[in-house]
């Protein structure tokens, strides 16, 4: 479904460059969930840009079902962490949700029944008619989400979007996640920074290193595809995982190469 080959992005800035990604590939294949952690700094949100097309990388591709982006495509949303500035705050909640349906020249009717079936998919069937700045932050998420979903996208990314919001509603929203994957078969591209949620989140986990940036290890999840936050995150095999992802993470600060595969003789 979405294949990175040889990404690389240097941003010039005068006399001096900065190279933040190096050399990124990878593949996702139709109806994965996964999710891509690294250090602060080393370039996740400008991967996530890149494949949506709204950077030109300096190198390399990124190929939606074949096809080079260049721009961005017609079969991805993408939800980003600040959910306050995507979001129009003179805009109610069911016309957030439906202005892109509007870009994409759908019927009315057809609109319509988008929009009602995004927001009961994400707990706001009765705040269409609220605006933005009259939800708490976790449902403005939701919204920023709907949107997402009513767009009925092949490929959908999400740039750190529950960063901004407390513990428990960021559990709720992880759930919430699993639960729209299970039930629309979407490909989900999913970044944080949090290395717990990563791991309960995802069916892979793609590692970076310290910029510029590489893939430092791609890990399978080989936890039960049914989580939930008690027992999933209580397993013995979860914490063995997160503590993996943690030691390559913190080896890549330190510049030092990849220990060995999570799982050796751990059970």
């Amino acid at each position: 479904m979405l294949d990175v080959r040889g990404l690389k992005k240097v941003y010039n800035g005068g006399a001096r460059q900065v190279e933040a990604i190096r050399d990124l590939t990878f593949t996702l294949s139709a109806g994965e969930l996964v999710c891509l952690v690294g250090p602060s700094g080393c370039g996740k949100t400008t991967l996530l840009k890149c494949v949506a097309g709204l950077l030109t990388p300096t190198s390399g591709e990124v190929l939606l079902q074949g096809r080079p982006v260049t721009g961005p495509p017609p079969g991805m949303a993408v939800v980003f962490q600040e959910y306050g500035r995507s979001l129009f705050p003179w805009l109610r909640v069911g016309e957030n949700v439906d202005l892109p349906l509007r870009q994409k020249g759908l019927p009315k009717a057809r609109r319509r029944e988008l929009v009602t079936e995004a927001l009961a998919a994400v707990g706001l069937a009765d705040a269409e008619s609220a605006y933005p700045w009259q939800l708490s932050g976790g449902m403005q998420q939701r919204v920023a989400i709907a949107r997402a979903v009513a767009f009925e996208p092949e490929v959908l990314l999400m740039d750190e979007p529950f960063a901004a919001v407390d513990a428990q509603t960021r559990a709720d929203l992880e759930d919430l996640v699993r639960a729209l994957w299970h039930k629309l078969g979407v490909t989900i591209l999913f970044v944080t920074h949090d290395i717990d949620e990563a791991v309960y989140l995802g069916q892979r986990v793609l590692i970076l290193s310290s910029s510029p940036t590489v893939v430092r290890e791609e890990l399978t999840v080989d936890l039960p595809d049914t989580r939930d936050q008690l027992h999933t995150r209580g397993h013995p095999r979860f914490t063995a995982l997160r503590t993996h992802v943690q030691e390559q993470i913190q080896a890549a600060k330190r510049g030092l190469p990849s220990p060995s595969a999570a799982g050796d003789g751990e059970e």
